[in-house]
């Protein structure tokens, strides 16, 4: 290859740097591309920072290659925390599940048999015995039957991206944080040519990848194009403990709980999210929270409401993720999904290998962006 014929590295604007925004920057950078992280807020803090953060499959059972997904998804975190080290971020200690409602419960079986022939590992317990082995501090039903799913885990989001941009960066990647895109510029053949930022800077790229979470709309609309989205807020909250009672994520009975570091427990519901848009205060969210959590760890009495946050989900309208390039716009992609945790580095790994070969992976076909026509 003579010299003359050697291609520039392409030069990528990452717009939105939650987890998936991360992980496809990361990966590109590792290949050589120039990048460019941009977000309005700080790296990790957004929706990433504000999600249940659960790393899972046992929730995906309504399309079986979006549970293929979801799999890939756990076995790149592994192979992540691999490369990476999972200190601070990697948690992969199961998932338990249980419910008061006999119908839920009939439901939460079935479910579990459906997952065991799709090659899940599921575990059968009593209540008892989840608190005599697992989970001593839960008032869960000695009788009660309890689903566990050793497989799953769950994340610190933030410290992950942290990690990702800061290996990025080291590696030569831009980080620009506090500025929102106000346009995106293309050619007269139509492709990418430029990313207009709200501080005032106009920045030469080749490519945009539109990670952009609860804004990912407003982003596709730059170009033009309709991406439509959900309305679906929850909301998270923080619980400051001297010592955190719980050792794993579950899915208790009206209260979704999980460990967050050494200090905090984190707390959502389905149920109080419902109460979003009846006008309750956040505050008052929270207290209910706490109570759901109290009556399935008693020990969370003692602990005090340390932050909340009510947070829009990045959901496009059919529920699935808008993953890959567009078409009509040579130059532009999407990463835009609920459950970024659980998929943030299978789609970044996979984003990135489209981005830079031109080929898409077969594992995304039922994912692609062009099923929202303008």
């Amino acid at each position: 290859m003579g010299i003359g014929s050697v291609k520039r590295p392409e030069r990528v604007a990452v717009i939105g740097v939650g987890i998936l925004g991360a992980c496809v920057g990361w990966n590109l950078s590792r290949q050589g591309a120039q990048v460019v992280f941009i977000d309005a807020g700080r790296p990790g803090e957004g929706v990433t920072n504000w999600s249940f953060s659960w790393v899972n499959a046992s929730n995906k059972t309504v399309r079986k290659s979006y549970f293929d997904l979801n799999v890939a998804g756990m076995a790149a975190h592994r192979e992540l925390a691999g490369v990476i080290g999972p200190e601070s971020w990697w948690y992969p200690s199961g998932h338990l599940r249980w419910t008061d409602d006999p119908a839920a419960q009939a439901k939460l079986l079935k479910s579990a048999e459906l997952l065991d022939s799709w090659g899940c590992r599921v575990e059968a317990y009593t209540g008892a015995e989840v608190r005599r082995h697992l989970e001593p501090a839960l008032t869960v039903p000695g009788e009660v039957p309890v689903v566990f799913y050793p497989d799953e885990a769950w994340v610190h989001g933030r410290h992950l991206v942290g990690r990702l941009v800061g290996e990025a960066v080291a590696s030569g990647a831009e980080l620009r944080s506090g500025t929102a895109v106000s346009d995106i510029g293309t050619g007269a053949d139509g492709s990418i040519r430029t990313v207009a930022l709200a501080d005032g800077s106009r920045l030469d790229v080749d490519i945009v990848v539109n990670a952009a979470g609860p804004r990912a709309s407003r982003v596709a609309g730059l170009i033009a194009r309709h991406l439509p989205m959900r309305r679906e807020p929850g909301v998270i909250t923080r619980i400051g403990c001297a010592q955190v009672p719980v050792h794993r994520v579950m899915h208790a009975p009206h209260v979704e709980i999980r460990p967050d570091g050494d200090a905090s427990v984190v707390l959502h519901s389905r149920e109080i999210d419902a109460l979003i848009d009846t006008g309750e205060e956040p505050a008052q969210l929270a207290r209910l929270l706490h109570e759901s959590a109290r009556n399935v760890v008693p020990e969370l009495g003692n602990s005090r409401i340390a932050q909340t946050r009510v947070a829009f989900r990045p959901i496009p309208a059919d529920g699935f993720p808008s993953v890959g390039a567009v078409p009509s716009v040579p130059g532009y992609y999407e990463a835009v999904s609920h459950s970024g945790i659980t998929l943030g580095p299978v789609i970044g790994r996979m984003l990135a290998s489209e981005i830079l070969s031109g080929r898409s992976d077969e594992m995304l076909a039922d994912f692609r962006p062009e099923r929202f026509v303008s």
